[in-house]
């Protein structure tokens, strides 16, 4: 799986929309399969146009998320999401500057309404979630 600063980088090394959507949906196929029984209402991020699945969880106190959508280019976003956030300690989550890094790959710019409206619910899901973890770990 691609980490977000090598993102980012790609991102500057391509200027040319075309093929930065092309590389976001190739990120997006990077992403492991998300097994079909987990796909449920608890798991689907409300405010998508698509559907996204989203589960935040855990391991050894750093977070792991795992996503999917039924949109190619939804869910390369889910892998730029998941690039940023994973590893990170819950509690460290609050204090991320997801919109600088979002800023710096030029995406609210070139994406649709809906898609930016999608991509905040995403973070805001993952903030959320993130929060409960941390209090959790209290």
């Amino acid at each position: 799986m691609t980490d977000a600063d090598d993102i980012a980088e790609a991102f500057d090394m391509i200027e040319d929309w075309e093929e930065r959507y092309r590389y976001v949906i190739e990120l997006g196929k990077e992403l492991p399969e998300f097994p079909e029984p987990l796909k449920t209402k608890a798991t689907r991020v409300e405010g998508c146009v698509s559907q996204v699945w989203l589960i935040v969880s855990q391991k050894d106190g750093r977070l792991v998320l795992i996503g999917d959508s039924d949109a190619m280019i939804v869910r390369g976003l889910v892998a730029i999401l998941i690039a940023f956030y994973s590893g990170r300690r819950p509690a460290e989550v609050a204090g991320l500057d997801v919109d600088a890094y979002l800023r710096r790959l030029q995406l609210a710019e070139h994406l649709t309404p809906q898609r930016s409206n999608g991509l905040n619910s995403m973070v805001k899901r993952i903030h959320e979630d993130a929060a409960r973890l941390a209090a959790d770990a209290a």
